[in-house]
């Protein structure tokens, strides 16, 4: 399993170093792994509203949409167009658990560049296609890019990082991600009334980040704890100078090789994570992923401008709502960085919780009593406002379940666990969003307005589960989590009876 070396804060240890120019370039360039992953995600709404996509690939739903009696909610219901957004993330949950292997025996930076080859692949597939098969393959392409790139881009990160930058960085992922995402919704702005190929352009110009990450990929270090995992000790040691800009790293190169000795004595992580010891930490780490899904965001980001269409926006006043809330998903998640460890964990799920539960529940209200299954759409004003309630909900997701949906599962696994921990949660996190973006439309269809209703119900869940059963991490270094917040905890601590754990120090 790789090891993983992270930074708690508090009680932890101080090491020599400063951010160097090379750290930042090397985080640059890493970070395209999170634009391409972030384009992915918000490229495929826009261009599956685009007339000259619809009637290349989707006839039946291109008729659908502009016939003047058809179900406002079931335009575009169709189980293939659902599947050329979702089939990326089945392909990315199959691919995480090759990519991990990958990962750790060949190490980060070959990983990202393997990601960054099937990024290329995809997109070829994808903007050059000339029939349904071909960009499908093409997105089951980018999904295996976006697998192997979630599991090596934030371990590179957290490792590359200086130890006081670490938890920063990991939220700074989540930014790349929504950057990505605002960045696909203005190219589809700009490029809907291209005709008959603004769709091709709209997948082409995902080549730009894709060919960034394999070209930089070959300019940055492999990181000095995969080098000393796989015992390149002095290469480790000279890449650590590097990027820390001092002479003396003893102290943290000491760290790194007591990590790597205590996650080598571990021969069977997945194992050894079903005991009752790691529960605690699974539960919330699968119920985060499973959870972030739930809330709706996914269905939203997908398909905003298809939602947008539907209470009444035409394609390019649609596509700009898209922009608007990708913009609101970019700031506030810039405020999570800010927040997360001055006001902690907790505050920031429950107060979104009850944000996004006010606004999905109004705007289920407004589309139940205002847009008729048939027939005329929403007024002007009364479409603008679900505008605004869109971006309230995804203000109040961006600063919290969002990121903290993976900052928690990064942070609670103690190091021997870390990894296989971690894959759960991606593996799971992939999983649910892929059959979120395959049933979406046809619940949107199916339950109309009630669908709204639905992601509140599960708000709520969320809520009762994290005042119940989430304790607060803040604050409390990663070696003292069993201690300090597990054995503590009113229903978490009697699973800890069995607690076998070799006394591992992370840094």
């Amino acid at each position: 399993m790789p090891a993983v070396v992270v930074s708690g804060s508090g009680e932890n240890q101080e090491f020599e170093g400063r951010i160097t120019a090379y750290v930042i370039v090397c985080v640059i360039i890493a970070a395209f792994g999170g634009l391409m992953f972030g384009y992915d995600i918000g490229i495929s709404g826009g261009v599956t509203s685009m007339d000259d996509f619809l009637k290349k690939f989707f006839p039946v739903v291109f008729e659908k949409e502009h016939h003047a009696l058809e179900n406002n909610y079931c335009k575009y219901d169709n189980q293939f167009l659902q599947l050329f957004t979702s089939c990326l993330y089945l392909a990315a949950l199959i691919a995480s658990f090759v990519a991990s292997k990958v990962c750790s025996k060949y190490g980060r930076k070959l990983t990202m560049q393997i990601a960054s080859i099937f990024f290329i692949i995809g997109v070829i597939l994808t903007a050059g296609g000339i029939n349904i098969e071909m960009i499908i393959f093409g997105r089951i392409f980018l999904g295996f890019g976006v697998g192997f790139a979630n599991q090596a881009v934030p371990l590179f990160l957290s490792e590359i990082a200086p130890p006081n930058l670490r938890g920063a960085l990991n939220i700074s992922f989540q930014l790349f991600i929504t950057i990505g995402i605002l960045v696909s919704n203005l190219i589809n702005y700009f490029t809907t009334n291209v005709h008959p190929h603004g769709w091709r352009i709209s997948l082409g110009i995902a080549g730009v980040p894709a060919l960034m990450l394999c070209l930089g990929s070959i300019l940055i270090c492999e990181t000095p704890t995969s080098l000393i995992e796989r015992h390149k000790v002095e290469e480790g040691r000279k890449v650590l100078r590097k990027i820390r800009g001092v002479e003396n790293v003893d102290d943290e190169f000491d760290s790194i090789i007591h990590a790597c000795e205590m996650a080598k004595q571990v021969k069977d992580p997945f194992r050894k994570l079903m005991k009752p010891v790691s529960r605690p930490q699974l539960v919330i780490s699968i119920c985060l992923q499973i959870f972030q899904q739930f809330t709706g965001i996914n269905a939203i980001m997908f398909y905003a401008p298809v939602l947008f269409q539907t209470v009444g926006f035409g394609n390019d006043a649609a596509l700009l709502s898209s922009v608007i809330t990708g913009l609101v998903n970019v700031f506030s998640t810039v405020v999570s960085i800010y927040v997360v460890d001055r006001a902690g964990r907790r505050i920031l799920l429950l107060e979104a919780c009850v944000q996004m539960f006010i606004s999905q529940v109004i705007i289920g209200i407004i589309l139940f009593k205002e847009l008729k299954t048939t027939g005329d759409n929403l007024s002007k004003g009364e479409a603008i406002f679900v505008v605004i309630l869109v971006c309230t909900f995804v203000m109040g997701f961006a600063w919290s379940w969002g990121p903290l949906g993976w900052l928690i599962p990064s942070e609670i696994f103690p190091l021997e666990t870390r990894s296989a921990g971690f894959a759960f949660a991606v593996s799971t996190n992939m999983l649910f969003t892929f059959i979120i973006g395959q049933a979406f439309l046809s619940m949107l269809c199916q339950m109309q307005a009630g669908i709204f209703f639905f992601f509140a119900a599960w708000v709520i869940i969320m809520g009762g589960f994290t005042w119940f059963l989430l304790p607060e991490t803040k604050g409390v270094p990663v070696d003292a989590m069993v201690d300090k917040v597990w054995k503590q905890h009113w229903f978490w601590r009697s699973f800890m009876i069995e607690d076998d754990r070799p006394d591992v120090k992370v840094v």
